[in-house]
């Protein structure tokens, strides 16, 4: 079972939220002996996963440390269920994710425009 701090690293690793959201779009950690993360990051390769390469020339002798399709599936089963957040709210985090260069008032009519045209056409 890992702890609260070894699943923000596996989650960072894998660059998803705190909650488990996100594309996974990278794989791996980069720490040293002695820094604050290195003890977890080796604590999560007992349980297999993280793999170990150890003094990475690159990184400064660091280690990296890549995270396991079981660390994969240990970090979305143990990841908390997001809030629950009002409809209203929903549509402007959409409008802050579209990231449209367009005024709210103006998105949320383009995407109003954009639902009934799907509703027509399919």
């Amino acid at each position: 079972m890992m702890d609260a701090k070894q699943l923000h690293i596996l989650q960072h690793s894998l660059g998803i939220d705190q909650y488990g959201r996100g594309r996974m779009y990278r794989d791996h950690f980069v720490t040293g002996e002695g820094s604050d993360d290195h003890a977890d990051c080796m604590a999560l390769t007992a349980p297999g996963y993280l793999t170990r390469r150890a003094n990475v020339p690159m990184y400064g002798g660091s280690d990296l440390f890549r995270v396991t399709d079981a660390g994969k599936r240990a970090v979305v089963e143990a990841s908390p269920a997001p809030p629950k957040i009002s409809a209203a709210k929903q549509r402007y985090l959409d409008y802050l994710d579209a990231d449209s260069s367009m005024p709210f008032g103006q998105w949320l009519k383009w995407k109003s425009k954009q639902s009934a045209e799907a509703r027509i056409y399919g």
